[in-house]
């Protein structure tokens, strides 16, 4: 008899060894959707691929020991010369590896390339987040660097390339670069235009000598930066490459590595340029309008981040509600639980539509595209990165005690949760970017009011919270108290216009029930009984 107290009954097995890309419905739909029929068959074989990847065991083994040994930096040898290298576990080089090679740094060059890695970046994200760092950083780089032909001829082929190179050397001796971002210094954060890091012109045309200091520096160890300092001409894009042609390493003081709250395993870092050499992206004086383009990429990627965080913690709880059995039956069947998951379900559904919709406005490139773009990624930004986290702890709460264990993977979800709302410029920060579209722009509205267009008459709910938009687009003198409002309507609409068109009638009844009436409370698993919400969930759950 002994030990036969330690049993191990109604425990639900590990969610591994499954296709995280065919497991979720909403994805693979929305890839359907908007690939042309000559790309499908190859695209979805692609990303079936990389979900089996994504849902294997040893993977989710390499991102849990990234997460568990974060990096160290070196900043001298022993012998005290500057060193300034980050060391990483080699689960992180692992993954990294993996990313590069499954294309999610070339978006640009491939017809559907937007919309096929959006969907393999959301897969990838529900592996390690933050190995998503560079892999962002890198895709974001090539529209700032194509306002200078001469530099994109040199650097596209490396920062689009399938090689993941890690050493430290001159970048046209790789086969494949990395590239990371220092805007931020400590006085300004997000108002760039305090910016107090100088460039001083050399004789050589188009090079720089920068001096100052970055507050936030991501992705430390990448081959090349694109960051943002002050000319004679003024704020300018500059090209800080890591290791200079001649093979010395160029001026880039790593001071320290920040301590964060989560995004463990990638290395965020403070640093310092004195006498370091540039090369001037874009026009001196026109630093914003050259990085704009690559902010938006990366603003797409922070919706399809939490995109991501939510749909794993939307599959996680399923999946052990759909074995764990209390009060005489399985969890998934008891009608309160299932309100909740449905609940989450329909939030993560409505981020996964949106951002597959903004990467499909990526490829078609345009005008009335691009102006949708203008408005909706920042909508989106703010909307879907705040609804990130909120949604993963309730899915951890769906695993009871189970889910405040490190063990189960959620805590690390919790952590990631709040970052992409951070990122890229914060709440305010996007909702006042809306704002700024809205005055500014004639054509994005426009653009946005034809997408929703698109659903009128559908569901009287959806028409009523358009009317009810536009009643408050009518007057923005003086918007700037109400800008978060904005957003989150100018969101919640879109999501709400795209799923009446695409998503199953339970799933877009739900969303506008709950989203766009008052038929919902304030916390989740408070939706209509009445409501089909076994479908819902089963369309979510993961595969058995």
């Amino acid at each position: 008899m002994a030990g036969s107290t330690h049993t191990v009954t109604n425990q639900a097995p590990p969610l591994v060894g499954y296709d995280v890309f065919a497991a979720d419905r909403a994805l693979t739909a929305a890839v359907e959707r908007h690939l042309a029929p000559e790309l499908r068959e190859e695209a979805l074989s692609e990303l079936s691929g990389l979900g089996r990847s994504c849902g294997s065991a040893q993977m989710q083994e390499w991102g849990a020991l990234a997460n568990e040994n974060p990096p160290r930096l070196r900043t001298h040898d022993r012998y005290g010369h500057r060193l300034d290298e980050v060391e990483f576990h080699p689960a992180w080089h692992r993954l990294l590896g993996k990313g590069v090679s499954a294309g999610l740094t070339r978006a640009w060059t491939r017809p559907g390339g937007h919309v096929l890695r959006a969907a393999g970046f959301l897969m990838w994200t529900q592996v390690e987040a933050g190995n998503g760092c560079p892999l962002s950083m890198t895709h974001a780089a090539v529209p700032a660097l194509r306002t200078d032909p001469g530099l994109a001829a040199e650097w596209e082929p490396r920062l689009t390339s399938e090689v993941y190179d890690r050493e430290l050397r001159p970048a046209h001796l790789k086969a494949g670069v990395l590239f990371g971002m220092g805007m931020t210094e400590k006085q300004g954060g997000s108002d760039v235009r305090a910016n107090t890091t100088s460039a001083r012109p050399l004789a050589e045309d188009g090079a720089y000598e920068l001096t100052g200091h970055k507050w936030f520096c991501s992705a430390p160890m990448s081959d090349g930066f694109l960051v943002l300092a002050r000319a004679p001409g003024g704020l300018t894009c500059f090209l800080v490459p890591r290791v200079l042609a001649d093979g010395t390493r160029n001026v880039f003081l790593i001071q320290r590595l920040k301590d964060k709250l989560g995004n463990r395993s990638n290395a965020s870092a403070e640093v310092e340029f004195a006498g370091t050499w540039a090369r001037r992206v874009g026009e001196e004086g026109r630093g914003v309008r050259t990085v704009i383009d690559m902010v938006a990429a990366t603003r797409l990627d922070c919706v399809l981040g939490s995109a991501g965080l939510m749909r794993q913690a939307v599959a996680q709880a399923a999946h052990h509600c759909a074995y764990r059995e209390a009060f005489g039956g399985k969890l998934i069947d008891k009608p309160l639980m299932r309100n909740v998951l449905a609940d989450l379900a329909i939030e993560s559904e409505a981020a996964t539509t949106l951002a597959l919709r903004l990467a499909a406005a990526s490829d078609d490139g345009g005008e009335r595209e691009r102006a949708l773009l203008r408005l909706a990624v920042p909508a989106a930004k703010y909307w879907v990165t705040k609804r990130c986290a909120p949604v993963v702890v309730e899915a951890a709460e769906c695993l009871g005690g189970n889910g405040y264990v490190e063990e189960s993977g959620l805590p690390r979800l919790v952590r990631e949760s709040p970052l992409n709302s951070i990122w890229e410029g914060a709440g305010n920060v996007q909702a006042l970017d809306v704002l700024r579209a809205l005055g500014r722009e004639p054509l994005v509205l426009d653009a946005y009011l034809t997408e929703v267009g698109l659903a009128r008459g559908a569901d009287h709910r959806l028409d009523a919270a358009i009317r009810g938009l536009l009643t408050e687009l009518a007057d923005l003198e003086g918007a700037e108290g109400r800008a978060r409002r904005l957003a989150e309507r100018l969101a919640l609409v879109l999501q709400g216009a795209l799923l009446v068109r695409y998503a199953p009638p339970e799933v877009a009844d739900a969303f506008c029930a709950s989203r766009l009436g008052s038929d919902g409370g304030a916390a989740f698993g408070t939706l209509p009984t009445t409501l089909d919400l076994a479908s819902v969930v089963e369309r979510a759950r993961p595969p058995a």
